[in-house]
C-alpha cells in the first residue's frame, strides 16, 4: 500500500480523498494555487505545495508541476479526483513513464473513453444499446444542418471532449442547428482544447440514469447500481439520487451488464461511470462514459456501504476487490444536493466574495456534508462555483425527501448567494416527489426561471410568528437595558402587526412556557424555542411539531427563510403599521439607459461603440465567471450612448457597461 499520495485537485474532493487517505494511514500532499493558498485542503493535508498563479490553465492543469511535487514531496501516487487532469489520458500516461502511480484508469483507457466519438463505436462493438447519429466529426455549420435533417429534429450537438453540460446544444430546427454548432465549437475550443463536434438524436422525455463501476487489475469489473441524474438545468446536474425511482430489477440489471461490458472491453481499472438516457419505455441507450469518479458518488456509497475512493486506492495499488457482484445489495434511499454559489433568483448567475457566515447542517442521523469551505473563505471566480454537496441517506425515498428539507433549512450560508432556496422548492415539488420527471423537468416547471413566486409556504403564519417572536425577544432585552425608573417601567405590549410583502398579520402573543401561543384570525398555535438574540438558526417547536427556520434582524427587518421562502417583515404595533401606511414611497433610480453587469467576472467581449446601433437580440457583452461564458443579449432596439468598460476588465455585480441613448 501507497505510504503517500498527491491530491491533484482542489476544493470538496480534494478534501473527502484526504479523509479516506487519513482513515487508511496514508500521508496525503495538496496543492494550491495562490488563490487557494488559505483553502481547506491546504489545511487538512500533511504537506501542501504552490504550483502556480490563480488561473487553473497555470497550475491545476500543467501536469509538469504536478509530477514535480510529486518527486519533492515523494508522493508515490496521484488521485486527481474529477475535472482538472481527471481524464486526461496524457496524464496518466506521464505519470507511468516517471514511475508514479495514478489513481484511476490506465491512459489507453481514458483515451478510448474520454473521446465520445471513438466511445460510441466502442460501445457498439461491445454490444451497448447507442443513439442514432452522425458519430464523425463535423466541419461546418451547414454540415451539421444537412445532418440534423437527415437524423430527424430535436437533435443533439456535442462536443466530442465535452462534460460537465459544457459544449452541447439542443436542436429543434435548421437554425438552432447552425448556431448550435458555432457556439459548441467555440466553447468546445476554450473549455477542452479540442473543437471537434458530433451530432446523435435527442430522446425526448429523456431519464438520465448512470452506472457505476469499479474494475480492478485482475480481470473483476462488477457494477455498484444506478443514480439518478435526470434533475438537471442546462445540462448541469443539480439533484441525484440513488438508486431510481423509474428503474425496475430487469432493466437496472440490462443496464449494469452493459456498463460492465463496456468496461472490459478497454480493460478499466479503477472506478468510473457509464452514463445512459433511458426513454420513458425503459429502453436505454449509452451516452459516455466518465473514467474518473463523480461528483455525486456520495449516494452510491450510501445505499452500498463501500468507500468509493479507498477502492480506488487499493485498486490502484495492486489489490482485487474484495467483493463479488453478487454481494452488492440496495440499502435505502440517498439524495445529493449540489450547494452553489450562485444566484436563483437572478437565473442562477454565479456569486463570488467572502463566506461571512458558514454554519452547515450537523452530520448526523442519516445526513453528510462533503465541503471544501469555511467560514471566512473566499468564493474565487477562477473555479467552479460549488460549495459544498450535502448528502442524505434514509430507509425510504420519501423519507430521504423529508431529511434533506431539514437539511436544507439548516444550513447557514450568508457573504455569497447560493442556490438552497431553488434546491428547497425541488425538494417540495410534487412531480419531484412523485419521481415522475425527466431531464426537461426544470426548464418545463420553471420556463421563466426561478422566482419568489416560486415558492408559496404552506403556513406563512408560522413564518410571521418566527418574527414576531425575534421582535418581542429584542424589545423586552432593550427594556431590561435602558434604565426605567422603578414605577417608571415601559409595558410591552402582546399585539403585533406584520407587515409580509402586501400582507398583514395581527398577532397576538400570550407568553406560555418556553415560548409564546400566537393568535391570529380566530386560530391560536404554540411557539416554542431557546432562541436567542443574534443566533440565525431557529430551533424550536410549532403545535409540538419540531421546526428549525433561519432568522435574522436587518436593520428595522426581519427576514426569516424556510422550506427555500424567504420572507422580509416589518413587525411593529398597531399605531406604528397605521403611520407607515402613510409614509411616501421613495422612487427608485431609472436604470433603464444602462447595461448592468449582472455578475462578478471578466469582460471577455464588448464589440460595441459609441453610436451603434443594436437590435433586438443582438449580442452586447461576453462575461466569463467560474469557467462559464455568459452572453448578453439586447431586449430591444437601442443606439449605444457611451461604452463603459473595455475587454478585460474584471467587473462588479450591477457594475455600469453600457449607457444607452
Amino acid at each position: 500500500m501507497f505510504k503517500k499520495i498527491l491530491i491533484a485537485n482542489r476544493g470538496e474532493i480534494a478534501c473527502r480523498v484526504i479523509r479516506t487517505a487519513r482513515k487508511m494511514g496514508i500521508q496525503t500532499v495538496a496543492v494550491y494555487s495562490e488563490a487557494d493558498k488559505d483553502a481547506r485542503h491546504v489545511e487538512l493535508a500533511d504537506e501542501a505545495v504552490c504550483i502556480g498563479p490563480p488561473p487553473s490553465k497555470e497550475s491545476y492543469l500543467v501536469a509538469d508541476k504536478i509530477i514535480a511535487a510529486c518527486k519533492q514531496t515523494g508522493a508515490q501516487a496521484v488521485h486527481p479526483g474529477y475535472g482538472f487532469l481527471s481524464e486526461n489520458a496524457a496524464f496518466s500516461q506521464r505519470l507511468e513513464e516517471e514511475g508514479i502511480v495514478f489513481i484511476g484508469p490506465k491512459h489507453y483507457s481514458i483515451a478510448a473513453m474520454g473521446d465520445k466519438i471513438a466511445s460510441k463505436k466502442l460501445a457498439l462493438e461491445a454490444k451497448v444499446n447507442t443513439i442514432p447519429g452522425f458519430n464523425e466529426a463535423i466541419d461546418t455549420p451547414e454540415q451539421a444542418v444537412k445532418i440534423a435533417k437527415d437524423i430527424g429534429y430535436p437533435v443533439m450537438i456535442k462536443a466530442s471532449a465535452g462534460g460537465g453540460g459544457k459544449g452541447l446544444r439542443v436542436a429543434f430546427n435548421d437554425q438552432e442547428a447552425h448556431e448550435g454548432f458555432s457556439s459548441c465549437r467555440t466553447e468546445a475550443k476554450n473549455a477542452f482544447g479540442d473543437d471537434r463536434v458530433f451530432i446523435e438524436k435527442y430522446v425526448e422525455e429523456p431519464r438520465h440514469i448512470e452506472i457505476q463501476l469499479i474494475g480492478d487489475a485482475h480481470g473483476n469489473c462488477i457494477y455498484l447500481q444506478e443514480r439518478e441524474c435526470s434533475i438537471q438545468r442546462r445540462h448541469q446536474k443539480v439533484i441525484e439520487e440513488a438508486p431510481s425511482p423509474f428503474l425496475d430489477e430487469k432493466t437496472r440489471k440490462a443496464m449494469g451488464e452493459q456498463a460492465v461490458a463496456l468496461a472490459k472491453a478497454v480493460k478499466y481499472q479503477s472506478a468510473g461511470t457509464v452514463e445512459f438516457v433511458v426513454g420513458k419505455d425503459k429502453s436505454f441507450y449509452f451516452l459516455e462514459m466518465n473514467t474518473r469518479l463523480q461528483v455525486e458518488h456520495p449516494v452510491t456509497e450510501c445505499i452500498t456501504g463501500v468507500d468509493l475512493v479507498e477502492l480506488m486506492i487499493r485498486v490502484a495499488a495492486g489489490e482485487k476487490l474484495p467483493f463479488a457482484q453478487k454481494d452488492v445489495k440496495l440499502n435505502g434511499w440517498a439524495m445529493e444536493c449540489r450547494i452553489n454559489a450562485e444566484d436563483p433568483f437572478r437565473n442562477f448567475l454565479p456569486s463570488t466574495g467572502r463566506l461571512t457566515r458558514y454554519l452547515p447542517p450537523a452530520e448526523a442521523d442519516g445526513v453528510r456534508v462533503d465541503t471544501g469551505v469555511y467560514e471566512g473563505g473566499e468564493i474565487s471566480m477562477f473555479y467552479d462555483s460549488m460549495i459544498a454537496k450535502l448528502i442524505v441517506h434514509a430507509a425510504s425515498r420519501d423519507q430521504a425527501i423529508a431529511r434533506m428539507r431539514d437539511a436544507l433549512n439548516a444550513f447557514v450560508i450568508r457573504g455569497v448567494s447560493s442556490n438552497i432556496a431553488f434546491q428547497s422548492a425541488l425538494m417540495q415539488h410534487p412531480r419531484f416527489q412523485s419521481g415522475k420527471f425527466n431531464t426537461g423537468f426544470i426548464a418545463e416547471e420553471f420556463p421563466k426561471g426561478f422566482s419568489s413566486e416560486s415558492l408559496v409556504h404552506s403556513d406563512p403564519l408560522l413564518l410571521a410568528a418566527v418574527a414576531a417572536f425575534a421582535r418581542r425577544r429584542y424589545i423586552d432585552r432593550a427594556v431590561r437595558t435602558s434604565g426605567q425608573l422603578r414605577g417608571h417601567e415601559r409595558k410591552v405590549g402582546n399585539e403585533w402587526t406584520v407587515l409580509m410583502g402586501e400582507r398583514k398579520f395581527t398577532l397576538t402573543l400570550a407568553p406560555i412556557g418556553g415560548g409564546y401561543a400566537v393568535s391570529h384570525d380566530g386560530q391560536t398555535c404554540e411557539l416554542r424555542s431557546t432562541w436567542r438574540l443574534g443566533e440565525l438558526l431557529f430551533r424550536g417547536t410549532w403545535n409540538g411539531e419540531p421546526v428549525c427556520l433561519q432568522v435574522e434582524r436587518l436593520g428595522l427587518r426581519y427576514r426569516v427563510s424556510h422550506w427555500g421562502t424567504q420572507a422580509d417583515m416589518m413587525v411593529m404595533t398597531a399605531h406604528a403599521a397605521h403611520l407607515l401606511a402613510l409614509m411616501p414611497d421613495k422612487p427608485k433610480p431609472d436604470l433603464s439607459k444602462f447595461l448592468l453587469s449582472p455578475m462578478p467576472g471578466l469582460l471577455t467581449d464588448m464589440p460595441l461603440k459609441a453610436g451603434q446601433e443594436v437590435k433586438a437580440g443582438e449580442k452586447l457583452a461576453a462575461i466569463e465567471a467560474m469557467k462559464m461564458e455568459n452572453i448578453l443579449k439586447a431586449d430591444q432596439d437601442c443606439v449605444v450612448a457611451e461604452v463603459l468598460a473595455k475587454k478585460g476588465d474584471s467587473l462588479a455585480v450591477d457594475q455600469p457597461i453600457v449607457r444607452f441613448a
